[in-house]
């Protein structure tokens, strides 16, 4: 089945990026001229992803507000003949059909997915963190559809990260297939150091089956009292068994104020309006650091 179905978490508080977030939901936070939220929506378009719902909560009206027209602000570009920025303000809200709903309780990642089981229906779709902007010429999401579609499993992005960072995150029991394509058996979140199964961790991407529903609804709270996706996916791995790929592209982490500050500078310097001045920039403030 031809997977045209995408959810977005974006129902997290921000906690790691305060005050900020106290104002502003990090997935509106700006990389150079596009907040990072779009990025996302835009690699779900170019995966061939018609339908996407976002998952918000309390606060997040901005999101909402940016994927719908503006009357006024496209008539006065209009007016002042500002076409080509007219046309960009007008497609961001084209580029899919985007629906929300609200997680009424910040329970959890895997909480989150289930909130979306009326809009996924019996097919099976793809998943793409809130937090993690993946920049890329074939976008991860692409990537993982691919696979699904060859494998017929439900399917991971990872990466490896390093050993002192690899308990932040999850740890995978993974097996080659082929050259970046692996198979998954089982997984742990947030794992202890004698916990470890390897270095690969799931980094913002998946592409799940519907089953992963009835999953959910069995699993308990884990790592931070959370019901978190990763040990929903676990019995997926455990059982069936899941495809893993090993992903290209940049991974930038927007809940970590590091991440953020990477994110905006790599992009800038690629940007086709303030790159050269700001790779002078950066070059004048290194030499005088």
């Amino acid at each position: 089945m031809k997977i045209t179905k995408a959810v977005i978490p974006a129902a997290g508080l921000g906690t790691r990026v305060l005050p900020a977030t106290k104002a502003l939901p990090k997935e509106i936070f700006p990389i150079v001229d596009k907040p990072a939220i779009q990025y996302i929506v835009e690699e779900a378009a170019a995966s061939g992803i018609t339908d996407i719902l976002i998952v918000t909560n309390r606060g997040k009206e901005l999101i909402e507000n940016h994927f719908d027209r503006e009357p006024e602000l496209e008539q006065r570009l209009l007016q002042n003949n500002k076409i080509g920025m007219l046309n960009e303000v007008v497609n961001i809200s084209k580029l899919a059909n985007i629906y929300f709903i609200r997680q009424k309780e910040t329970l959890g990642l895997g909480h989150a997915v289930s909130c979306a089981r009326s809009f996924v229906g019996n097919e099976p779709f793809a998943v793409l963190y809130g937090d993690d902007v993946i920049i890329g010429e074939d976008p991860a999401c692409a990537q993982l559809i691919r696979a699904y579609e060859e494998y017929g499993r439900a399917v991971l992005g990872i990466n490896k990260v390093s050993y002192e960072d690899i308990s932040k995150y999850s740890s995978l029991k993974v097996e080659n297939i082929k050259e970046n394509v692996f198979y998954c058996s089982d997984m742990i979140e947030k794992p202890g150091k004698d916990e470890i199964m390897s270095l690969y961790s799931i980094l913002g991407r998946c592409v799940l089956t519907p089953d992963i529903f009835d999953i959910l609804k069995t699993i308990k709270p884990g790592s931070g009292g959370e019901i978190q996706l990763t040990d929903a996916m676990k019995v997926l791995a455990n059982t069936t068994g899941m495809t893993a790929v090993e992903f290209t592209g940049v991974r930038y982490d927007m809940g970590n104020k590091l991440g953020i500050m990477k994110a905006c500078t790599e992009v800038a310097l690629s940007h086709p309006e303030i790159g050269p001045d700001f790779k002078k920039y950066l070059k004048k403030l290194v030499c005088e650091i």
